[in-house]
């Protein structure tokens, strides 16, 4: 029986310890970025060896994908089986837009940091790139969902202008909530027109 006590404590400590990386990692990621920030910070603002980090997180990938898995928790991005839920009971196209926009505007605003500093990186470690990838898919499958009757190019436009860079662009006009939502819908409709 002592034993087994042994064994459960010693699984809890190493889980606690896992999760202390996790949280270290994850507060230097949000001041610095994923690709500035070494090992050796995060043993540091852990209150662990370096070792220590490396035996939980054999490698940037590694710590990196399970920060992910935190952070999808987090910001909740849309994903793509939960989309046709997202517009049941709309029927207009104005309607099926502004939820479009609204859903996309709660994302974005609870992921705005993260996603930010994850594209700033997206190139230089693989596991953002897919990481944002799979946002993106997400970010897609909601557009489609919301605009049915949209052409292919028509839809093209709409991912480009639903994306994360131009919402984050419309943010920083610092507009009312009102002119915000306005002039994000007049440019994703007349962009689709255009084409």
């Amino acid at each position: 029986m002592p034993r087994a006590y042994r064994m459960g404590k010693r699984a809890e400590e190493r889980d606690e310890t896992r999760e202390r990386i996790l949280r270290a990692t994850m507060q230097l990621h949000d001041e610095q970025g994923v690709a500035p920030t070494t090992f050796s910070q995060i043993a540091e603002r852990a209150g662990v060896g370096p070792a220590t980090v490396a035996r939980h997180f054999p490698s940037l990938g590694d710590l990196v994908r399970s920060c992910g898995m935190h952070v999808w928790q987090e910001m909740r991005p849309p994903v793509p089986d939960a989309a046709p839920a997202v517009f049941a009971g709309l029927t207009t196209s104005a309607a099926r837009l502004r939820k479009l926009l609204e859903e996309l505007d709660g994302f974005y605003t609870r992921g705005a940091l993260r996603l930010r500093l994850a594209a700033r990186d997206r190139e230089l470690i693989p596991e953002l790139d897919g990481f944002l990838s799979a946002v993106e898919g997400g970010v897609h499958a909601l557009v489609r969902e919301a605009l049915p009757k949209a052409t292919e190019p028509a839809l093209n436009v709409a991912f480009a202008l639903t994306g994360f860079p131009v919402w984050s662009e419309l943010q920083r006009q610092k507009l009312p909530r009102a002119t915000f939502f306005a002039l994000w819908t007049r440019l994703i409709e007349t962009g689709m027109a255009a084409v």
